[in-house]
């Protein structure tokens, strides 16, 4: 007999929000990284309650794509390895960070990233303050 699909797996990708193909990939990730960004997540809304959300590179190694940030152009992406969570910010070598949560990809001229593995504890002041520098850069 043939299953019948879940109704969360009948909406075609178009169709659902940002928002929602965030809470699939989220759901997709019932361990420690999905946690992480979950949290990471809660954190971004919370510096900047008009952030667009959305899922970009969705391609055959990687069905699910990206977890995209965006106000006046991308602020950060949350992607997700075996071992850590990346959260790439696109202007984050123009950014200002006192608090040194980057700790990734500090050669480019352009990005920079914080890399957390399981067990690390992201200061949340610093990174709400790095979103909020971010939402600036991109709009001023």
């Amino acid at each position: 007999m043939a299953r019948k699909p879940s109704p969360r797996n009948t909406a075609a990708p178009d169709s659902l929000s940002g928002s929602d193909l965030i809470d699939e990939r989220l759901a997709s990730l019932p361990d420690w990284r999905g946690e992480t960004l979950a949290r990471i997540r809660t954190l971004i809304k919370q510096a900047d309650p008009g952030v667009t959300e959305e899922i970009k590179w969705r391609k055959p190694s990687n069905p699910a794509g990206v977890p995209v940030w965006s106000h006046g152009g991308i602020l950060c992406t949350g992607e997700t390895y075996k071992d850590k969570v990346k959260l790439t910010f696109a202007k984050g070598a123009a950014l200002e960070d006192p608090a040194g949560l980057f700790n990734a990809s500090l050669d480019g001229n352009t990005r920079r990233a914080i890399d957390l593995r399981e067990g690390d504890k992201l200061k949340a002041a610093a990174f709400k303050a790095l979103i909020r520098e971010a939402v600036a850069l991109n709009t001023g």
